[in-house]
């Protein structure tokens, strides 16, 4: 019997793998998921080869591939077979201040946002054809962490963005005696922002950059240590953020959508975008309750943060995500087919 004809899927990222980010982290995992049912390939642009899904990451970097296919298919808006996932900064900056960023939320007949307050950001016309879909990661064995101090990392690109300006102002307020220290993982895509890292480490003595680390190296750190800080103005979705939740490490993040729609609304461990003294507030008060160990440790702040990251760890299992992918896949098939009846 001849083999099944699988469907052709390509996935069009502005990421190259030697950038280690977000957008090729996504690329890479959902190749993965769909391998088995479909013909998957991942490239940076749509070259105008034969392929039956489109899903583009992006939706003003990879604006022009998105135009070509709908170009190709002599349509205007809601596309077919045409899926278009929206970033951190498609949501929070692209979509109110580029005209092509805007056309692609139209051009697409189906648009992925990749935390549930995503959708809040797009027109009330829009939403109908938006579905949520949570990046996913493997659970982690949680470590039994140290008390002879409070160990946290934060991990990110240094550029605009992920506002590490927070973190070495955070880390310019603590002392050394104050038993925090501080690991800040990521490329120099920011050479100022880099200069300020380097300032930051030769000042304080608690605060280390270690540069970019791959993948593995990098997770390997957030399961040691007791707290993730994620310091963002903008995020989709960090990947970083759910892969700290399943390994046992709790979050220290900025209240900002992006990271109030992975964490949820009530979570405890919020500061204001840019603040931080409200950073250092929140990491004084764990330091206290690790060196005041017994009853009230384990009811405080620490506790409590541990228990809210494992009630949101199911969100981000790898199986639901593959689901939920291989059934926008299948629906953006399926419209297809129902057109050409």
């Amino acid at each position: 019997m001849p083999e099944r004809h699988k469907p052709r899927v390509l996935i069009v990222t502005p990421a190259a793998a030697k950038s280690n980010n977000g957008n090729w982290q996504t690329a890479w995992r959902w190749a993965k998921f769909l391998k088995q049912d479909f013909d998957v390939t991942i490239d940076q642009a749509w070259r105008g080869a034969p392929c039956d899904v489109l899903l583009a990451l992006h939706a003003r970097r990879s604006a022009g591939e998105i135009s070509a296919w709908a170009q190709a298919h002599g349509l205007t808006h809601d596309v077919p077979r045409l899926g278009v996932v929206l970033t951190g900064t498609d949501l929070y900056r692209d979509i109110d201040t580029d005209a092509a960023a805007r056309r692609s939320l139209e051009l697409a007949r189906v648009l992925v946002v990749l935390q549930e307050k995503g959708l809040r950001r797009l027109p009330a016309a829009l939403r109908s054809k938006t579905r949520v879909i949570f990046q996913s990661t493997t659970m982690r064995q949680t470590l039994a962490k140290t008390t002879r101090h409070l160990r946290v990392v934060m991990v990110g690109h240094l550029r605009d963005e992920k506002l590490p300006q927070t973190l070495y102002q955070a880390a310019r307020l603590l002392r050394p005696e104050n038993g925090i220290l501080i690991d800040h993982i990521g490329d120099p895509l920011d050479a100022e922002l880099a200069a300020q890292a380097r300032a930051t480490a030769a000042a304080c003595p608690h605060y280390r950059w270690l540069g970019g680390l791959n993948h593995e190296a990098t997770r390997r750190r957030i399961q040691r240590a007791h707290l993730l800080v994620h310091t963002s103005k903008m995020e989709g979705g960090a990947h970083v953020v759910m892969e700290a939740v399943c390994s046992g490490t709790p979050v220290l993040a900025s209240r900002m959508d992006g990271n109030v729609g992975m964490l949820g609304t009530d979570y405890a461990g919020y500061f204001e975008v840019g603040d931080a003294k409200g950073l250092v507030a929140l990491l004084s008060t764990l330091r206290a309750e690790q060196l005041a160990p017994g009853e009230g440790a384990r009811s405080g702040l620490y506790s409590l943060l541990m228990r809210q990251s494992a009630l949101r760890a199911p969100l981000f299992a790898p199986e639901k995500e593959k689901s939920a992918l291989i059934a926008l896949v299948e629906d953006l098939l399926k419209e297809t087919e129902l057109g050409q009846r």
